[in-house]
């Protein structure tokens, strides 16, 4: 799998993706502080969520998101996908899944250089584990930056992906997206997004 991307492109990227993440995050600030204060008033714990998921080239990063969750611990080397009713959401946590408005504090990592606007989003480190032997080219995926919404994303696959015919869906559209990346892809994509954000896959 390999991408039309030239060096001068890649330059055009990394430019449209910096100044669109600032641009988003002093538009959407007000926002941003009412979600974090929410996240806050409905459940004690930390506004941020983080954790560690693969980069461009599998280096790895720490993205953030707001919480949405109760505090709680996983088994080490274990990450649990959510669920429809699942009892560790909380209120405004659901909204914010829902509407993909969790997703919003990546504009810091894009902003960091860490992921693009558009592209492959990032999976847990602990579902490539598991996948990269079970789907063929899964880990060509990290051949660029991961983003905050992506190709497979905009065509209906975000969400849980319990099965292996779902992540292999998702994985075929993050591939094309790769292989015929344009920046008037990328414009499409987020003009695509809100239009998909409430989605009844995203619990």
């Amino acid at each position: 799998v390999g991408t039309p991307m030239t060096g001068s492109e890649r330059r055009l990227k990394i430019l449209f993706d910096w100044l669109g993440a600032l641009v988003l995050s002093l538009l959407l600030s007000p926002l941003l502080l009412t979600l974090a204060l929410l996240v806050k008033t409905f459940s004690p714990g930390p506004v941020f969520f983080t954790q560690k998921r693969h980069g461009v080239g599998g280096e790895s990063i720490e993205i953030l998101k707001f919480r949405t969750m109760k505090h709680h611990k996983e088994e080490k080397g274990e990450v649990t996908q959510a669920t429809q009713n699942d009892e560790r959401i909380t209120p405004i946590g659901r909204l914010l899944r829902k509407t993909s408005f969790d997703e919003l504090p990546q504009l810091f990592n894009v902003l960091k250089g860490q992921m693009s606007l558009v592209g492959p989003r990032p999976h847990a480190i602990e579902h490539n584990d598991l996948f990269k032997s079970r789907i063929p080219k899964y880990m060509l995926r990290h051949k660029v930056k991961p983003g905050i919404t992506g190709w497979a994303q905009v065509n209906g696959y975000r969400g849980q992906t319990e099965t292996k015919e779902k992540m292999a869906l998702r994985i075929e559209h993050d591939l094309w997206y790769i292989q015929n990346w344009s920046l008037w892809l990328d414009l499409k994509i987020l003009l695509m997004t809100p239009l998909v954000m409430i989605h009844r896959n995203a619990y």
